[in-house]
């Protein structure tokens, strides 16, 4: 039996300062209340840092633009497949009130500290960690 190939998506860290303080957004995935970070399928004819920008608006109302190369990549299975999730820092320069999936979705700003909690047992916690420390560095 040949395995295919995963299935490839990009998502976006969205973080913002509030004075001197660095701050994550988080969302809710559909359907439940645990904590994630925007993600999609990178559609035919997108790069994957504009797909974790569309997903980043769509899934949380939050407008900016991906810095830098990704912060890294996980993979998962969903739908019986393989999935390869390539992640990005977004700086978020705006913030909608309402949006595309807020009736299916919450949001939450947080402390590096706090997003890492509340992502437990998913496998972005380990690059919000890094995204922290990156961000930490261009700040000194």
């Amino acid at each position: 039996m040949k395995k295919s190939a995963p299935i490839k998506q990009a998502a976006a860290i969205p973080f913002r300062r509030n004075g001197d303080d660095l701050e994550f957004c988080l969302i809710t995935a559909s359907g439940s209340q645990k904590w994630t970070i925007p993600k999609g399928i990178i559609d035919p004819g997108e790069t994957p840092d504009e797909t974790a920008e569309k997903e980043t608006l769509e899934e949380a109302g939050l407008r900016g633009r991906t810095k830098g190369k990704p912060i890294g990549e996980y993979t998962y299975r969903k739908w019986g497949a393989k999935l390869r999730v390539t992640v990005y820092l977004l700086e978020v320069k705006a913030q909608d009130k309402k949006w595309e999936e807020m009736k299916i979705r919450t949001r939450k700003w947080c402390s590096p500290s706090k997003a890492r909690k509340l992502l437990a047992g998913h496998p972005g916690r380990t690059l919000v960690k890094r995204a922290a420390k990156r961000l930490e560095k261009k700040k000194a």
